[in-house]
């Protein structure tokens, strides 16, 4: 194998190039990227780089010159034109560019809000990018107002960093309540008291009716509850959509993503996916994970593959949020859970999610033992009682040895 074409310069496919080296590939590697950017950490743009606590430098995976010591070719600003799977060849701008392999690591983009409800006004903002952020950050300032529009981890997040610059903030959410897709009741109950107490005026069951502008920037908005309220800047945290562009330009087959095998690979046997956009098997089913774990995990893994290593890629999923002074991790996938078991030590809490008496996952708040403790016996396929983990008085470590 001669030449490797990873398109998507983000965690999965830097990750992916890394790992091709450090496995000890030799052919030439190429890295597209849309952003004019090298590779760089998302999680902290949005709390650490905009509330000023990291540079950007440090946001940054590797230094630039790395991938040029590295042999590895960088093409930034550089957005995919075509791809002739039958010629395996990939065109960005005037160049036709020859692949031995194909990684798509693409990811996703946020939803916006639509334009017929005025969610094309300046001022009207998503948290993906760092050019999303930059744009941003003049205007997360003390005194203004924000909405934030969307009560999963994205609208939370932005709504404790809005918080802590000093705003003052209203989230609503259209559904009846907060992470009501990825949390049970308990969790969503824990961050709605955690905002109320700083101050964010949460209203669920509630949508956006429309933006109100003035000189083509929003100045306020009517919610379908019948408030109308002003606003000097919006963020919408409504989901995201896969970059499958690319994969439609392959004709490789799409199923809520890019479809792959457990391998990484999709169905056509020299293209490969990983991170956010790639679908794959799971327990009988398919699933994407849009964190950084699996973007790593995922995309070593399929660099091994291309290389001829065969191995299952079975992910062990982890997650995490920071807002305000609550770390909040999580072990495991809870679709499925029909109980929770609460451990509530006060300022440290966990809960436990179960599916009759299977242990699929744990929100643990402040509270890393509880959380690294959760994921062993989840990886290790243990699932101690119920009550026993809701008691406070029980080793928690002592279930590992059980």
């Amino acid at each position: 194998m001669e030449k490797i074409i990873v398109i998507g310069a983000g965690q999965a496919g830097a990750s992916c190039v890394a790992k091709l080296r450090a496995e000890g590939y030799e052919g030439a590697i190429t890295l597209i990227g849309d952003e004019p950017v090298p590779p760089y950490q998302r999680p902290p743009l949005s709390k650490a780089y905009l509330l000023g606590e990291m540079a950007l430098d440090r946001l940054f995976l590797r230094p630039e010159a790395w991938y040029a010591e590295n042999g590895i070719e960088l093409r930034l600003g550089a957005p995919v034109d075509a791809i002739d799977a039958g010629a395996k060849t990939v065109t960005v701008g005037r160049d036709v560019l020859p692949y031995d392999a194909l990684v798509l690591a693409t990811g996703s983009t946020p939803r916006r809000l639509p334009a017929k409800i005025g969610g094309d006004l300046a001022g009207v903002h998503v948290v993906r990018t760092l050019a999303d952020v930059d744009a941003m950050e003049p205007e997360v300032t003390q005194g203004r107002r924000a909405l934030i529009v969307g009560g999963g981890y994205i609208g939370l997040e932005a709504a404790a960093v809005a918080r802590k610059r000093g705003m003052d903030v209203t989230l609503i959410e259209a559904a009846p309540r907060i992470l009501g897709r990825v949390a049970a009741p308990e969790t969503a109950d824990y961050f709605r008291a955690l905002h109320t107490a700083h101050g964010v005026r949460i209203l669920e069951g509630v949508g956006l009716e429309c933006l109100n502008g003035a000189d083509g920037r929003v100045v306020g908005a009517i919610l379908q509850n019948g408030e109308e309220h002003p606003y000097d800047m919006v963020i919408a945290g409504i989901g995201i959509v896969v970059n499958d562009g690319p994969a439609q330009m392959a004709g490789v087959t799409l199923d809520n993503g890019i479809a792959t095998d457990i391998h990484g690979q999709t169905s056509d046997p020299n293209i490969w996916a990983a991170g956010d956009c790639a679908s794959l098997p799971f327990r009988g089913t398919r699933i994407r994970l849009e964190s950084v774990q699996n973007a790593i995990d995922q995309a070593e893994a399929v660099a091994k593959n291309i290389l001829g290593a065969g191995q299952d890629y079975v992910p062990k999923p982890w997650f995490w949020s920071d807002q305000y002074d609550v770390k909040l991790q999580i072990a495991g996938l809870n679709t499925g859970y029909d109980r929770v078991a609460v451990r509530d030590g006060g300022a440290a809490r966990s809960h436990w999610y179960y599916a009759d008496d299977i242990l699929l996952a744990v929100d643990a708040m402040n509270d890393p033992r509880g959380y690294m403790i959760g994921k062993r016996l989840i990886e290790a396929g243990k699932s101690p009682a119920p009550d026993v983990v809701a008691n406070l008085e029980a080793d928690l470590k002592a279930l590992l040895k059980a």
